[in-house]
């Protein structure tokens, strides 16, 4: 069955379907959505996508974000009676998928809540009445009658603490909320068109998932041990995939077994549900992600003390959220945070943030005690004053990468000495033009200084960059947005190139005292420029450790017919 979409004037609709047997999907489509958490400038808007699982008991797995209260509820009735509902399964209390639990549990006040430990003390705090429960782990099951037997799947930390998958034994179906999913909202209910949804499925797995690849390979690895193949996997936001499953599977575990080979590795505290403190520790876990260091994401309400001290103690950095100063999670709080203090060394680097909760620990004692232990401070500390936005992720990712590369720093310099081989003078003798690629999105600017730029195509005009993974304007560069190349002039560069090469503290200006004005994109053209050129980009190719950038002229103009473009000479081809 499939429902006429309820349009309304904000584009959010609602589809509904059957997947599999007695089984039914309700997706709230949220069509004009650009921006979720740290996700800048989402192409394609997002779903949060539901399930009814009918057999002799009935189960809800996840709601919808509270902005489709009406439209889902009137979607829910016309399928069940929501009075009916036997169990409602809790993949992760995160707002989007949660965001109606209350409404669920007035409409059916006997109905059973299926959750991780952690998920029922964060459910707890914000439904704020008691209800019916059943805690479960992996291993344990729930049957439904029909055959439909939920296996649960412990999953912590993809994205939030609290996260368990779900599969029917029936259907072959796994339930996997956040994991294994995409921004991107169409009609297509599955995964049919591949090219059309690999970026948007990319780009979710760096932002939400490569911080956490350990949590990520520990998941898959317990997924492995479930019964029979997965006939789908019915994600929270997206299409529901079906047609490549094992292809797209195998890029989560490719990828995370990429990321979680760093010799480095950095362990990140935060306390979810409280503040942004979650959306500002996973910025700054993918900052740090991008210069080839591992991240170990912590919620310092529910890890062991023991855990804490293992992991610190093997850890080259440690980055802390401040948590809040009372609540009911205090006593866990304070002892967490007294084991990070106990077993941090002074070979380890350090980085504290405010996360805007209104009750945040004070930073600068903290910092204190933690500089008396001899830990370097890898960034200032980001104080969060008002609700951030995408200039304070922005700040947080510059901040991230900034601790990365301080951890890489000797690795580089060792390379550098260890690699200067005649192969890599002879590369070095490769040339190339001087540029700065200039972007801006939303409220975010960033600028690079660049010499591997290519061109590609003719028709339409177009050309490559290849952009190190760890650089910060690789955020401003994904497929469909638009930047500037700003082509320096032969005798007429070093002030330029001195500028932008210098390094930046995290959330600075890059353009104070350089004369700019506007392109039509709305990125700044740097007017001492010899010309430049309006892109956007097109496709990326990753290599292994830049990203191969193709982008189409849309426009252009030069300042100086007369002038030559500046070249760029080394004499290794190791770095730059």
């Amino acid at each position: 069955m499939v429902a006429t979409p309820i349009k309304t004037e904000k584009r959010l609709t609602i589809q509904t379907q059957g997947i599999a047997d007695d089984t039914t999907v309700i997706r709230s489509l949220d069509w004009d959505r650009d921006r979720f958490d740290i996700e800048f400038g989402l192409q394609n808007g997002t779903t949060y996508n539901s399930y009814i699982i009918a057999g002799e008991k009935t189960a809800l797995v996840d709601t919808s974000h509270e902005k489709f209260r009406q439209l889902y509820f009137d979607t829910l009735k016309g399928l069940i009676d929501p009075a009916s509902i036997d169990y409602l399964v809790i993949s992760h209390t995160e707002p989007d998928h949660s965001g109606l639990v209350k409404d669920i549990l007035q409409l059916a006040p006997n109905v059973t809540v299926v959750a991780s430990k952690v998920a029922l003390q964060f459910l707890d705090g914000f439904v704020h009445q008691p209800f019916e429960r059943q805690m479960v782990k992996s291993g344990d099951t729930l049957d439904l009658g029909k055959g439909h037997v939920l296996e649960f799947v412990s999953a912590p930390n993809l994205h939030w603490p609290d996260t368990m998958l779900s599969y029917d034994q029936g259907t072959g179906i796994l339930f996997t909320c956040d994991v294994f999913g995409m921004h991107y909202c169409s009609d297509s209910l599955y995964d049919e068109d591949l090219k059309a949804i690999e970026k948007d499925y990319r780009f979710y797995y760096e932002c939400l998932m490569g911080p956490n690849a350990r949590s990520v390979i520990s998941a898959m690895k317990r997924m492995d041990k479930l019964p029979g193949e997965f006939s789908l996997v019915a994600n929270g936001h997206g299409p529901i995939l079906k047609y490549n499953i094992v292809e797209l599977l195998g890029r989560y575990r490719s990828w995370s077994e990429n990321q979680a080979k760093g010799e480095k590795t950095v362990a990140v505290f935060y306390v979810s549900d409280y503040g942004y403190s979650d959306r500002i520790s996973q910025a700054i876990a993918k900052g740090i992600t991008k210069t080839g260091v591992a991240v170990e994401m912590v919620d310092l309400k529910s890890t062991d003390p023991q855990d804490t001290q293992e992991l610190v103690k093997s850890s080259g950095g440690i980055v802390v959220g401040m948590p809040p100063l009372s609540g009911s999670f205090s006593k866990e709080i304070t002892t967490n945070l007294g084991t990070i203090l106990a077993a941090a060394n002074q070979k380890q680097v350090v980085g504290l943030f405010e996360s805007y909760g209104g009750d945040d620990e004070p930073i600068d004692p903290l910092l204190i005690k933690f500089r008396d232990v001899g830990l370097k401070v890898a960034f200032p500390s980001i104080k969060i004053k008002d609700e951030p936005s995408e200039n304070t992720y922005q700040l947080c990712e510059e901040a991230g990468t900034d601790l990365g590369q301080l951890l890489t720093k000797d690795k580089s310099i060792k390379q550098r000495k260890s690699l200067d081989s005649d192969v890599d003078k002879a590369i070095g003798r490769i040339t190339g033009g001087l540029y700065i690629i200039t972007a801006k999105k939303s409220e975010v600017k960033g600028a690079m200084l660049a010499s591997w730029v290519a061109q590609a195509s003719f028709e339409p005009p177009g050309f490559t960059i290849a952009i190190a993974k760890d650089r910060a304007i690789e955020s401003l560069m994904q497929v469909g947005d638009t930047f500037v190349l700003n082509i320096l002039e032969e005798g007429n560069y070093l002030p330029l190139m001195k500028h932008f090469l210098k390094r930046f503290p995290p959330g600075a200006d890059r353009f104070a005292g350089v004369n700019v004005q506007t392109a039509k994109n709305g990125s700044p053209i740097l007017t001492d420029a010899l010309a430049y050129l309006e892109c956007e980009v097109v496709s990326r190719m990753e290599c292994s450790d830049h990203w191969i950038v193709y982008s189409k002229v849309e426009a252009g103009r030069v300042a100086k017919t007369d002038s030559l473009t500046a070249v760029h000479h080394r004499k290794v081809g190791n770095y730059y």
